[in-house]
């Protein structure tokens, strides 16, 4: 071929697998982000479990031929119950079990990235395992974070800088109940007493054979990037924190990554819109409270019946969706609502225990607030909407979270008692009047609206993979080894 005839230079197509880990809050990340980088014209191998990967959203049809779902068995283990791949099958307290098939993936996937040779693997904090087999194999590897940044820098987890920025120089639950000595700026992300508490009863090893602490500092330390769903725009100053933090490897942000609203497909799906949608048609503008707490949080009977009776007080319009789970966070007992809760609230009020779609939900003009367990999944899904805040965290990093939107200006967070985090219906229907109604709370109004402007730019979304997929192909293996 002559120089004449000579094509310009391409960038060489990457091959790159995901593993994500088994929960639907993880999972849909991972999933948006090999779609944008499938995009771009590389090749995903996205790998899970049978049921769970028959459970994802469809992919776009021009998306197909670039992303394959590589379905590995879920060993069976003791304890979990058949069927279960992912923590939405089952009770909290047997999720250390679910890690535990999670840990028996490690030989069927050293095998697939041995046979598969992919540039890449996109990996969670889960497989502890993992880095050693990708280093042998000659495969780069990127731990990607769903978390925001905020948690990251008040859990530096898997850093080598000084003793300054030691996790273990905080031995106390009141510790954790300021922010860190190494955050340099002003910020309230610090966690309450009671969630303190909460994180030092967990901290030690579980029924997995090994604590997530140790899980997250085997993944940092033997990762060559860490990369982060979210962006300079809304965490600008804890992203530059971060990378200071981790000053050993790139600390990647790849924007927050909102779900496409494509959830069509199946018709028993479409129906069941079709019935929300009647009713929210019905609603004025922006006066309808939603209300969803994930799909891994139970509330204990006194928590969910002061929400409810706060719901009722404040008169508000409200679509609650409350999937019936395999089990409660707080234990194994069912909860139930205040008794003649659906009569009085007839006609205004909507308790759903099937599956709701989420995302049609916020985007109906009718809904006007967000009543969230601050999930950096079902926040990111409330900014694309511009949706305003209420402010109801349950586990470790959704109270970090809490304190981090309060700062934005874009929610508030429901009151509690500091010693064991208990609320009152009163303190319920305040915040949501305050954020919903009142004229002081139009200030998270507009600034949850002003979310939905950065989160709705596709051009600065593309900006950041395309850094991302730069960065990718420069830094890949050229060689890759065998396991033998």
């Amino acid at each position: 071929m002559n120089a004449m005839t000579e094509r310009p230079h391409e960038p060489q197509k990457l091959h790159i697998a995901m593993f994500p880990w088994l929960a639907f809050g993880h999972m849909i990340p991972f999933l948006e982000l090999g779609k944008l980088i499938a995009q771009k014209g590389h090749r995903i191998s996205f790998i899970s479990t049978p049921r769970n990967i028959e459970r994802l959203p469809k992919i776009p049809p021009d998306l197909s031929l670039l992303i394959t779902f590589v379905k590995l068995p879920l060993p069976h283990v003791e304890n979990l119950p058949e069927n279960a791949e992912a923590t939405m099958d089952v009770p909290f307290h047997i999720i250390p079990y679910l890690k535990k098939a999670h840990d028996g993936l490690q030989e069927p996937l050293s095998h697939l990235l041995e046979t598969s040779a992919p540039d890449w693997i996109i990996h969670d904090f889960a497989p502890h395992w993992l880095p050693p087999i990708a280093t042998k194999l000659g495969i780069s590897r990127a731990f990607f974070s769903i978390f925001s940044a905020s948690t990251w820098c008040f859990f530096p987890i898997g850093t080598r800088t000084s003793d300054a920025h030691d996790p273990s120089t905080r031995t106390e639950p009141e510790h954790f109940t300021v922010p860190p000595k190494w955050v340099p700026f002003p910020t309230k992300v610090a966690h309450r007493l009671f969630e303190a508490k909460k994180i030092f009863d967990n901290r030690g090893d579980n029924a997995s054979g090994v604590s997530d602490w140790f899980r997250v500092e085997m993944v940092v330390s033997g990762t060559e990037a860490m990369v982060v769903k979210t962006s300079m725009e809304v965490e600008g100053k804890w992203l530059k924190l971060l990378g200071e933090l981790h000053d050993y490897i790139p600390v990647i942000p790849v924007g927050l990554l909102p779900p496409s609203t494509q959830e069509r497909g199946d018709s028993n799906k479409d129906s069941t819109w079709d019935m929300i949608v009647e009713w929210l048609d019905k609603q004025e503008k922006g006066s309808v409270v939603y209300i969803a707490l994930g799909s891994e949080i139970r509330p204990n009977q006194q928590d969910f019946t002061e929400l409810a009776l706060g719901l009722e007080q404040s008169g508000f319009p409200f679509f609650w969706a409350l999937r019936k789970q395999s089990g409660s966070v707080f234990g194994e007992d069912s909860v139930e609502l205040p008794e003649g809760f659906e009569e009085r609230t007839e006609g205004r009020g909507i308790v759903w225990t099937d599956w709701a779609p989420q995302l049609r939900i916020l985007a109906h003009e009718s809904v006007g607030g967000f009543l969230t367990h601050c999930g950096w999944g079902s926040v990111t899904e409330a900014f694309q909407f511009g949706r305003a805040l209420i402010l109801l965290p349950f586990l470790s990093d959704q109270g970090l979270n809490a304190r981090f939107l309060e700062e934005r200006q874009v929610g508030v967070e429901v009151p509690r008692n500091e010693e064991d985090g208990s609320f009152t219906s009163d303190s319920v229907a305040q915040t949501l009047k305050l954020v919903m109604k009142d004229e002081e709370g139009k200030i998270y109004r507009d600034k949850a609206k002003e979310m939905a402007t950065i989160i709705g730019d596709k051009n600065l979304q593309s900006k950041y993979i395309d850094k991302f997929v730069h960065f990718l192909g420069n830094h890949r293996h050229v060689n890759k080894g065998t396991l033998n």
